[in-house]
């Protein structure tokens, strides 16, 4: 609003005058007022943010499913995580097993990936591009992204930094970043390479000395997201890799812990994880990969019975019935959803307590089921 005065001639100010004129100031400054006052409700000002602020989630029609009682427990164990990030980009265990930090971060930064955040996108974009940094940062010159002072069996984390980053590669807008991550996850690969046992699988230090069942699947899942991802992933060390696990089937479909552990009885964990890596690879139909989720639905129920490792189990459940669109994945995806959020299992400040192995963990797992079908990952999609 453009206020006008009335052109006046100069006079001098007399006594008479200066009353005059103070009326005359008195009155522009209330038009100013009641004009500003105006423009402000028409125009209001967006609230200040706080540090602790976080946007809505994004409205969105919600999948197949997921309940409007299971987005909000999504959106509390994002928040969860967004909250206990330390200042570094990482998050550490709180259980009794260490603290963890690669493995925690990479696993914290899949769920807020499958929330549709990458670095610079999504309501939680800032946690993502920390938790990369941090990452980056652990990446030595030898190729393996650990921090030794704090993981005694850094071959875990190294996987998870993988499959974490090489999903976040394919996501990268800055061509500077993107090369970054790209001489990283190349120096990763050559790493897990170099620490393949003779029989194809993997032991928890990075070394070619042993193997065992759950370190082997969580490479030989990292390794194929990098190659998808358009790393170059020598083909020799996914056969081999591929070859170990068929060699650990026992007559009942399952997976023993370890190639060498002749008699050894089948493990549902490993046996859920080892079909992950089949179906990674396409081979839905391949007969081993079928007897394996058979023993795997037998033994890997979603009610929460299993007897240990019960959180880990059903991370690899999960994927491999929903990438396989198994008949089953309905059913088994509303059980485990309401056993996460109907059965009060998730606690108020938004976590979960996974297999006695920490708020991170648990949290960071819980989430990854729940949000795949919201189909946000590459290596996690039908």
């Amino acid at each position: 609003m453009l206020l006008t005065l009335p052109k006046r001639k100069c006079k001098l100010v007399t006594d008479s005058g200066h009353t005059r004129l103070r009326r005359m100031v008195t009155v522009m400054a209330a038009m100013f007022i009641v004009t500003a006052q105006v423009v402000s409700a028409q125009n209001p000002s967006p609230p200040e943010a706080t540090a602790s602020s976080k946007p809505p989630a994004p409205t969105r029609r919600l999948p197949e499913g997921i309940t409007p009682q299971a987005a909000a427990a999504i959106d509390r164990g994002l928040a969860y995580l967004a909250r206990t990030q330390d200042r570094q980009g990482s998050w550490v265990n709180q259980g009794n097993y260490g603290s963890y930090p690669v493995a925690m971060t990479a696993l914290a930064g899949l769920a807020l990936l499958m929330d549709g955040n990458t670095t610079t996108q999504g309501r939680y974009a800032a946690e993502v591009d920390r938790a990369a940094r941090y990452l980056m940062r652990a990446s030595s010159e030898d190729g393996l992204i650990a921090r030794p002072e704090h993981e005694s069996r850094p071959m875990y984390g190294h996987g998870f930094a993988m499959l974490f980053l090489s999903q976040l590669y394919g996501m990268t807008e800055d061509v500077r970043r993107a090369d970054e991550l790209r001489d990283i996850l190349q120096r990763a690969v050559q790493l897990t390479a170099r620490s393949q046992s003779k029989h194809g699988g993997w032991i928890y230090q990075p070394t070619s000395g042993g193997d065992e069942g759950s370190v082997t699947i969580t490479q030989v899942q990292a390794l194929r997201s990098c190659r998808n991802a358009g790393l170059a992933v020598p083909k020799t060390v996914i056969d081999q890799a591929m070859s170990y696990l068929v060699r650990s089937q026992n007559s009942d479909g399952g997976i023993r812990y370890s190639l060498n552990q002749r008699g050894g009885a089948s493990r549902a964990p490993i046996t859920a994880a080892a079909v992950c890596c089949w179906f990674n690879a396409g081979e839905y139909d391949n007969p081993l990969a079928k007897r394996a989720l058979a023993y795997a639905k037998e033994n890997v129920k979603p009610d929460g019975s299993n007897r240990g490792h019960d959180y880990y189990a059903q991370l690899y459940m999960a994927q491999a019935l929903y990438v396989s669109s198994d008949e089953y994945w309905p059913e088994y995806f509303a059980a485990r959803r309401d056993w996460l959020v109907v059965g009060g299992r998730q606690r108020a400040d938004g976590s979960w307590l996974g297999d006695g192995v920490g708020d991170v963990y648990g949290t960071a797992l819980a989430l990854v089921i729940l949000q795949l079908p919201y189909n946000q990952l590459p290596i996690m999609q039908p």
